[in-house]
């Protein structure tokens, strides 16, 4: 027999793809999973089982069954400044034809009542649209939402955290000719200068005010000038594009009008795909009749669209050029201003320290992956994540110093199994060095999320994947709180809850009962009220930092063995699974792949752990004097686990939870014995 040590200090991989588990000969294989549900893999190396949840809003509740589920329930992050951000949730209603939206607003973990001293929420129009696709930029105490079947809409916070105006912005947009048109005015023009600004005087009376935005084109090619104000029937000021060849008339039948030059946004034509800030201007792309396009407003006049006299701060226009025609799916304000197509991924090139103009405007395209409409790209350390159009991969759009140009490097090729139909995507950044950025990937097949603990200087990219009772709907993210929607059943009824991950919990759904403590003080007897979110539902209780069990909701309470010291927790369980990948250590006589072998004795490095278990052994957490009536500490340092039995050609380690308490694995070592 032959028997080896082996020792994972690291998780950092996350949960391996199916497709590569073969690939002992990889690298990463050390450092990977075969499975890792709720859990969190932390950038220093360990894991830790997933933060539970807060009950916050029951809006199904709130607003009765006229919730219009197929069209979305949003959550849309509102940021003002690092100490002040908000999390709006919008709830588009199937009932009425006007005000067929609600939005909610929360900040620091708790919903805002009485918004602008009416509801506890604010009725709004955004018309019908699918809440799924809507997109959004902010500036300052104005959020846009953008989508392309609603006129972008100001989201605005008034004097105080009640009051918020949600409008239609009036843009100033720009013309397109979408049913180009040329003809001859019987009347002679004269041009007041050659270039620059010009009044046209005509010999006769042709102008009209529905000619503003028109293109006056002389044949012999010297001269184009775009009408841009008029004054009267027979003068009109222009902005000269091609300079005259002098200021004497032009006779009539050697130029011409060019006409149908519209709007490039109504709602025959469409509204902008995305937007972002980018240096002083509020850019705009992609439509339903104009996908390629880019549209920057003048600077510091952010709604202004229209193209004038060609100044440094006048607004600008592009239309991206390439084989083919790439709709605008995303807009970034980065290194550079970033565009994302459902073909290419693009940037505007810059010169250091130049700013964008209309006359050095140079649209680069970088690479070729193409990005999936309706989920925003996001920063993360100097990079952009995006998801792929088909919504198979995760990539980062990157500039290489030493290539000196972008990359679009596949960041999720060893955990693609984990995107499944992708509908949402949220990022939070860490704040501190006990935690990292944090991915989350709404899945529209099985309301699951992809987590991806992410750290790129360390080269790491850990997934997971988070499942509750019910399924996620959306996830947003308010500086450091994570916000989801989850759909569940609650007494055969289905239920839209909004709640918040807590790192101070341990179940999902979840009421926490301590003096001072947002959901209420802890109760003074040994019935718990206040559950009726949970009716019918068999949720966990802990009291004390002692786990006493599964109670049963009814009448919207339970009823406890003792009244709580210091707090009692009660909510639904959540499965904590982790498997590792087979071990194949390279032996002097081969390999121990395909022989029979058995995991002999097991030691978890563990940090602040109280409860874990590894193929069905309960680790012991209580030592004398700790007594049944107190909870477990928490333990930090190695616990070991001997025998564990069964022979068998791929022997893992199934790691998991029986009570719903706190876990960290920093490192796993065991040995494994062979057969010759």
């Amino acid at each position: 027999m032959s028997r080896i040590m082996q020792y994972q200090s690291s998780f950092t991989m996350g949960e391996f793809d199916p497709l590569i588990k073969g690939r002992v000969d990889i690298a990463q294989y050390t450092n990977a999973l075969d499975k890792a549900t709720n859990v969190i893999c932390i950038p220093q190396g360990g894991v830790e089982r997933r933060p539970g949840t807060q009950f916050l809003l029951d809006v199904t509740d709130t607003l009765g069954t006229g919730i219009d589920a197929q069209n979305g329930i949003r959550l849309v992050p509102f940021e003002f400044s690092t100490s002040e951000s908000f999390m709006l949730c919008f709830v588009k209603i199937s009932t009425g034809a006007s005000n067929n939206v609600r939005m909610f607003v929360f900040y620091e973990g708790n919903q805002i009542l009485n918004i602008n001293s009416g509801p506890d929420y604010l009725p709004i129009s955004l018309g019908n649209i699918d809440l799924d696709r809507m997109t959004f930029t902010q500036s300052a105490d104005t959020l846009i939402l953008i989508h392309p079947d609603l006129a972008p809409t100001s989201v605005v916070r008034g004097a105080n955290n009640q009051s918020w105006t949600v409008v239609p912005i009036t843009l100033v947009s720009p013309k397109y000719p979408f049913t180009p048109s040329t003809t001859e005015p019987s009347a002679n023009i004269t041009p007041s200068s050659i270039d620059g600004t010009a009044t046209i005087t005509a010999s006769s009376g042709i102008w009209t005010t529905d000619m503003v935005d028109q293109y006056i084109q002389v044949k012999n090619g010297f001269g184009r000038a775009k009408i841009i104000e008029y004054t009267s029937a027979t003068s009109v000021k222009t902005n000269v594009e091609v300079p005259f060849f002098n200021t004497n008339a032009v006779n009539s039948g050697e130029w011409e009008l060019e006409e149908g030059y519209e709007d490039v946004w109504s709602s025959t034509r469409g509204y902008p795909r995305s937007g972002t800030f980018h240096e002083g201007r509020l850019y705009f792309g992609g439509s339903k009749s104009l996908p390629s396009a880019l549209f920057g407003s003048k600077v510091g006049d952010f709604f202004n669209f229209k193209e004038s006299e060609g100044l440094d701060d006048d607004a600008v226009f592009s239309i991206l050029s390439n084989d083919a025609v790439n709709g605008i799916t995303g807009l970034r304000s980065g290194r550079d201003l970033q565009i994302f197509t459902t073909g290419n991924e693009f940037y505007v090139q810059q010169a250091e320290g130049d700013p964008i103009t209309p006359g050095n405007l140079t649209i680069k395209a970088a690479t070729k992956s193409g990005s999936k409409e309706g989920i925003m790209p996001v920063a993360a350390e100097g990079g952009t994540i995006f998801l792929q159009r088909a919504g198979k991969a995760l990539r980062e759009f990157l500039f290489s110093d030493v290539e000196l140009s972008y990359q679009s490097n596949n960041i999720s090729l060893l955990s693609s199994h984990l995107l499944k139909t992708p509908k949402k995507m949220s990022f939070r950044r860490a704040t501190s060095t006990d935690d990292g950025d944090l991915l989350l990937i709404v899945n529209g097949d099985d309301g699951t999320i992809a987590s991806y603990s992410i750290h790129r200087t360390q080269k790491v990219v850990a997934p997971s994947e988070l499942i509750t009772d019910g399924t996620f709907e959306d996830c947003g993210v308010d500086q450091n709180d994570i916000y989801v929607i989850v759909k569940r059943t609650i007494n055969n009824n289905i239920k839209y809850y909004v709640e918040l991950l807590d790192d101070d919990r341990t179940t999902d759904c979840s009421l926490q009962l301590f003096d001072g403590s947002n959901d209420g003080n802890k109760p003074t007897s040994t019935t718990i009220t206040g559950l009726s979110h949970l009716e019918g539902k068999t949720v966990e209780v802990i009291r004390d930092d002692i786990f006493i069990g599964e109670k049963t909701v009814s009448s919207g309470q339970i009823t406890i063995d003792q009244i709580p010291t210091t707090y009692v927790e009660l909510g639904l369980h959540y499965d904590v699974l982790i498997k590792t990948l087979p071990p194949e250590p390279k032996l002097p006589t081969g390999t121990m792949v395909g022989r029979l072998k058995r995991i002999v004795d097991c030691s978890p490095v563990l940090l602040k752990t109280q409860n874990l278990a590894i193929n069905g052994n309960e680790i012991n957490f209580r030592t004398f004097p700790n007594t049944l009536d107190t909870g477990e500490a928490l333990f930090t340092g190695r616990k070991r686990i001997t025998p564990i039995l069964g022979y068998s050609k791929e022997v893992q380690l199934t790691i998991n939870q029986t009570k719903p308490l706190f876990f960290t694995m920093l490192a796993l070592e065991y040995s494994v014995s062979g057969s010759q």
